[in-house]
């Protein structure tokens, strides 16, 4: 599957990064090495402190977030409390 590397949300039209460690192997039309080290930039660059959300739970929170302009890593930090995750996925608009 092909995606862009910068999305445009459908809804707000404003522009984001649509790359993820987990699921990109290259960027089309450069080198292995060039796509490498861009996508390696790009990885430490979402990862920035000031782009990142510490969400801090509550009894009863509820947490969604828009995958389309978003990223999520859930990190253990919650023992001795059990996490209940529900996912929910609509249908979305191909990446433009």
């Amino acid at each position: 599957m092909v995606h862009p590397v910068i999305r445009t949300h459908p809804v707000g039209g404003t522009k984001a990064l649509f790359v993820n460690e987990s699921f990109i192997a290259r960027i089309v039309g450069l080198s292995d090495r060039e796509s490498a080290s861009i996508l390696e930039f790009l990885y430490d660059h979402i990862g920035r402190q000031e782009f990142t959300v510490r969400w801090r739970w509550k009894a009863d929170d509820l947490v969604a977030w828009d995958n389309r302009s978003t990223q999520h890593y859930a990190v253990n930090d919650y023992s001795p409390h059990r996490r209940i995750m529900h996912r929910a996925t609509v249908q979305g608009h191909r990446p433009y």
